[in-house]
């Protein structure tokens, strides 16, 4: 049984589809990933990582060493100029690269390589010798710095890079990539060509409202970065920027641009490749840029690479693979789901062994989702989604059409097999009040079978039919569900756990505070320890940064409550830009007196009333700790 006592333990804005929309949102990029190489010889040449918090200071993975073998993956022995790509599922990511040793000399290749990865550690490749490949190409000289960008006129991945045939100019071709990024598909086609029909190589595309940038390089005349922009990636209709982009005299080459995180600003970098330096700009319009080197930091020299957003999972990935970088300092914790989540419900299995996430999925108006999801953990910390567990708008649920919100699920052992019982609230099809209803399943992820509503109408005379939770009395067996918005019940389930002894309802409402301390709202939480049961909820409403958790403790599942003396556990830190932290559960590391709390708060770039900071809630954890006389302390928030 889920007995929160010693079993516990306790990681992209469209309309939500009734799947799980793996896009990632710009509010879950946490650092950045900096993929580069670092010079002409042949050990120099080969994919290195670096990774950044703030986009200014960068520090090498893996001690500045390859992460990918060229030799491996190339048909020369090394690699130069990667690029790398989170693709539009958000979680699959695409690297290319110039197949090269340039000690052959700057006109000995013909080929570049495709990298596909879906955790950015393992990487599966491909070569591509364009000679070989292609009919007609006897007077190829060399093919240069590849990247991949969605065309979204075609629905494709497209792949451009430069070539020179002869004596002629390097031209910036085009082919679509075949489904698995194995191959190209086509014959290469003009790309760019500049109105001077001289040399251009090193194309950077970014897309901005509507619009495609294309920065290159002037090779051969000038060695500068210029600007061409289309709305149509392959029209050939471009327009082009008379005036040079690096702001310095020396010669520059390999652009990389990017977006900062939560902000509307870009960073064009290039490499200012004559005395081994990178200079960065920044820009909001993709047109005038400032020197910024000042502000930038490395603790190595790289060339050509690029740089891409990435989220605090994928950073605990990378450092796990090969080492977090010592100056980069503590790495981000929360969120520790993907996407827009609130009212959190935490489940350790003793079945399973792991820890699960249920959540009401949020970013919709009106708190308007209609199903509930379910993640799943081994340590808390690295989250896998595990699909949708109910669904309110399927023939799952029979009795609601919607608002599924703030879930809660208790494991049982039943008759030697391991029962879920999952407890929500929705809107009911008359359209006559929100509901509580309840689901049983045979695996923490189902399916479920929905088994009707188990409450419908209010004990106290008003308020909303949400925000279940159920608890298990590790002192009885007998488990209780509790609810209400505007008022908190509780009541003892019957032993089948789909119905409620309604003799035993009873209204617990914590009586008076104020909304700057400990005045009931609403989500009700109850836990065991040490011989006391503690009752949590949460103050103010949800849309407000001064949501927080209170509490209580009594002797008894069914109270009285003892309000405590501060009673507050968590509260908005305007500091750390933490907003509405609340409506919680709690989970207790299995044998152990290590307790953590999972709640929601809002999203810090939604906090203005207009951006509807309501339905743009994120799910933290962090550890809640215990004084000796039992009372909770104020939990320390962690961004």
């Amino acid at each position: 049984m889920k007995y929160r006592i010693l079993t516990f333990f306790a990681l992209l804005a469209l309309a939500v589809k009734p799947a799980f929309a793996s896009l990632v949102d710009e509010k879950d990029y946490a650092a950045y990933l900096f993929v580069y190489f670092t010079g002409n010889s042949i050990d120099e040449e080969a994919i290195r990582f670096a990774v950044s918090t703030d986009g200014y200071q960068y520090w090498a993975l893996n001690d500045n060493k390859p992460v990918i073998d060229s030799k491996v993956i190339s048909s020369t022995g090394g690699v130069r100029d990667p690029h790398i790509l989170r693709c539009e599922d958000g979680h699959t990511f695409y690297m290319v690269a110039t197949d090269m040793v340039s000690a052959n000399g700057w006109d000995s290749n013909r080929a570049m390589v495709l990298l596909k990865s879906t955790d950015l550690i393992n990487w599966t490749h491909s070569v591509i010798n364009i000679q070989k490949r292609y009919p007609g190409q006897e007077q190829l000289k060399r093919v240069w710095a590849p990247q991949t960008i969605y065309d979204r006129e075609a629905g494709r991945y497209l792949v451009y890079w430069s070539m020179q045939h002869g004596s002629g100019p390097d031209i910036i071709y085009y082919a679509y990539a075949n489904d698995d990024f194995t191959d190209l598909v086509g014959e290469p086609k003009p790309l760019f060509i500049p109105q001077d029909k001289k040399s251009c190589i090193d194309g950077d595309i970014v897309y901005k409202d509507g619009v495609y940038h294309l920065f290159y390089k002037t090779e051969g005349h000038g060695n500068g970065i210029k600007v061409a922009t289309t709305s149509s990636l392959t029209s050939g209709r471009w327009t082009e920027s008379p005036d040079y982009k690096q702001q310095t005299k020396e010669a520059v080459e390999g652009a990389g641009t990017f977006k900062l995180i939560g902000q509307d600003k870009y960073i064009l970098m290039y490499d200012v490749y004559m005395n081994g330096r990178y200079q960065f700009t920044e820009t909001s319009d993709l047109e005038h840029f400032k020197v910024i080197d000042s502000e930038v930091k490395m603790n190595f020299h790289p060339r050509h690479g690029t740089v891409m957003p990435i989220t605090t999972a994928e950073l605990r990935a990378l450092t796990a693979k090969w080492g977090k970088p010592e100056g980069i300092g503590e790495l981000q914790q929360n969120p520790v789901l993907p996407g827009f989540h609130a009212d959190p419900e935490i489940l350790y299995s003793n079945n399973t062994g792991r820890y699960y996430i249920y959540s009401t999925t949020d970013g919709q108006p009106g708190w308007g989702g209609w199903y509930f999801t379910a993640f799943s953990s081994a340590d808390l910390k690295n989250w896998t989604y595990e699909g949708i567990v109910l669904d309110l708008r399927s023939p799952q649920v029979s009795w609601a059409n919607g608002n599924a919100w703030a879930p809660a699920i208790e494991e049982k052992l039943i008759d030697g097999k391991y029962k879920y019982f999952f407890y929500y609230s929705g809107n009911p099809n008359d359209n006559s009040g929100k509901q509580i209803g309840v689901a049983v399943g045979d695996s923490p992820v189902g399916p479920f079978k929905d088994m009707g509503a188990i409450v419908t109408k209010s004990p106290a005379g008003g308020g909303q039919q949400i925000d279940v939770d159920v608890f298990t009395d590790p002192m009885s067996g007998k488990s209780y569900l509790y609810w209400g918005n505007g008022y908190m019940a509780g009541a003892e389930l019957n032993d089948d756990m789909v119905s409620i002894k309604k003799e035993t309802i009873k209204v617990l409402t914590p009586k008076g505070g104020s909304l700057k301390d400990y005045q009931y709202r609403e989500a009700p939480y109850v836990f065991y320890r040490h011989g006391k049961y503690y009752f949590m909820w949460s103050v103010d409403d949800t849309g407000s940064a001064n949501y927080h958790v209170a509490y209580g403790t009594s002797d008894s599942p069914l109270g009285k409550i003892k309000v405590a003396k501060d009673p507050i556990v968590t509260i908005q830190d305007k500091d750390k830009q933490i907003y509405g932290p609340a409506h919680n559960s709690v989970v207790r590391k299995p044998g152990t007196d290590e307790w953590y709390i999972v709640y929601h708060r809002i999203n810090k770039n939604y906090i203005d009333k207009d951006k509807q900071p309501g339905i743009h809630r994120e799910v933290c954890i962090d550890r809640m700790e215990f004084n000796e006389d039992g009372t909770i302390r104020r939990v320390v928030l962690t961004k």
